[in-house]
């Protein structure tokens, strides 16, 4: 029985952005009132033809309000599948007794949440859009940020635990190289074992049979690449392992996520053979005109974007020194490896092959759903990013794909996560990390 009755209802105005965030964000609100400004309409109608995620977005919240539409009269109101009226409101209060400048559509969604509240409504405007918030806060209105699928980052999973290790338990990895283990650890988490007068112990939590077991802090070298540290090593071996199809690495600058996930690829694709090829991709979130605006052919638009890519490959190639292999521009030429804006590979087929998908961070938890389902058989993907540098303008430490994989994912057999926390750059890169 529902026992929710309509003056305890909530009105929740939404604002466009949050569509941009996520189109279906309207079946979020249960057994409450829904209210799109017309203005929000209006915003999402100029933005359907744009390219990129926000085009889709925005022509994907257009059709579910379509849908909506169909039932009945949106601007009375029609009953959504969650229980919520939903309303599309044509107008607002007039005669306000402050001065607003109501050519900006965004004030005028404000002045509709304004007017319901003045009309005795308990209202809540919904925005991803800080400075909206802010103004909202200030004409009197209950402001929040649009919370669905977001994670706490200050708790987010790292992937390792530590221990103080007893004698009993060390002395059984180092003759068994495994020990049952009872409490609480998810699959593929490591442990590492403190000890007072000797280095730290690392293991690995084996799920299937509830069993720690030893891992040698080895510093063998992959494409030239080697481990410089215990969470680089984590990296390499669960980049390595081929029964984990879906890892994630999250680190500052010049933690090497990037050069060991690109390393790991090629040594399974030219090395073992287990892949076709290494695919490496990167959203492009530009700070100015889109990519679409700059001139030239597609390669000469890409350069710039992909440069660090390249650089990490010139950096193993030099570090690999093997005759076989002499450049980038082999790797490439004999399909190797194919380095390719995500936008481009959206909705292609991509089985067997070793997918890097860099700077993660900037993608919403819809595009990164959308990249790790495009995933075909036999194919492994690696996300990586810093949470903590964010170009998108309504992504956060709390909300981006990166960190809401990584809680999502992580008690999940088939997934493998590390956070890497020291620079290996150098002391002034990692200085820099820390301080700017």
């Amino acid at each position: 029985m529902n026992t929710n009755h309509k003056s305890d209802r909530k009105c929740f105005v939404i604002d466009t952005n949050v569509f941009i965030h996520r189109p279906d964000a309207i079946n979020s609100f249960r057994d409450n009132e829904v209210v799109i400004p017309l203005f929000v309409l209006e915003e999402l109608d100029d933005l359907k033809s744009a390219g990129g995620e926000k085009g889709r977005n925005a022509r994907s919240a257009i059709r579910l309000l379509d849908h909506y539409g169909s039932r009945g009269s949106l601007s009375e109101g029609v009953m959504m599948d969650n229980g919520s009226l939903l309303k599309v409101e044509l107008t607002y209060k007039k005669d306000i007794h402050f001065d607003i400048n109501t050519d900006r559509p965004d004030n005028k969604i404000l002045l509709v949440a304004y007017t319901l509240q003045q009309q005795g409504k308990r209202v809540f405007f919904v925005s991803k859009d800080i400075n909206a918030r802010v103004k909202a806060t200030a004409l009197g209105l209950k402001a929040v940020d649009y919370k669905k699928q977001t994670v706490d980052i200050n708790t987010l999973y790292s992937g390792l635990k530590e221990i103080d290790g007893s004698d009993q338990i060390v002395e059984a990895l180092h003759e068994r190289g495994e020990v049952e283990w009872k409490e609480h650890l998810f699959p593929n988490q490591y442990v590492l074992f403190r000890r007072s007068k000797e280095e730290p112990l690392l293991a690995r939590y084996d799920h299937k049979k509830g069993v720690l077991r030893y891992r040698a802090q080895r510093r063998r070298a992959t494409w030239g690449i080697k481990p410089r540290n215990v969470q680089q090593q984590m990296a390499m071996e669960l980049l390595l392992d081929d029964s984990i199809p879906l890892v994630t690495l999250v680190g500052k600058a010049g933690t090497g996520k990037t050069l060991l996930a690109i390393a790991a690829g090629l040594k399974k694709v030219h090395g073992a053979d287990k892949y076709e090829r290494v695919l490496v991709s990167r959203p492009i979130v530009p700070m100015g005109k889109d990519i679409g605006y700059l001139p030239g052919a597609k390669e000469e638009k890409l350069k710039n974007w992909m440069q660090p890519l390249f650089d990490n490959l010139e950096y193993i190639i030099s570090s690999y020194k093997k005759e076989n292999i002499t450049s980038t521009e082999e790797l490439l030429t004999e399909n190797i490896i194919e380095i390719e804006a995500l936008t481009y590979i959206r909705g292609r087929s991509l089985p067997h092959q070793f997918i890097i998908v860099d700077e993660a961070q900037n993608l919403s938890p819809h595009e990164v759903k959308t990249i790790v389902s495009r995933a075909g058989e036999g194919s492994k993907v690696v996300l990586t990013g810093d949470p903590f540098q964010i170009d998108s303008p309504y992504l956060d430490s709390n909300s981006n794909g990166l960190s809401y994989l990584v809680e999502t994912f992580k008690g999940q057999e088939c997934f493998g996560h590390v956070t890497l926390e020291k620079s290996e750059r150098s002391f002034l890169a990692e200085l820099a990390a820390e301080l700017l």
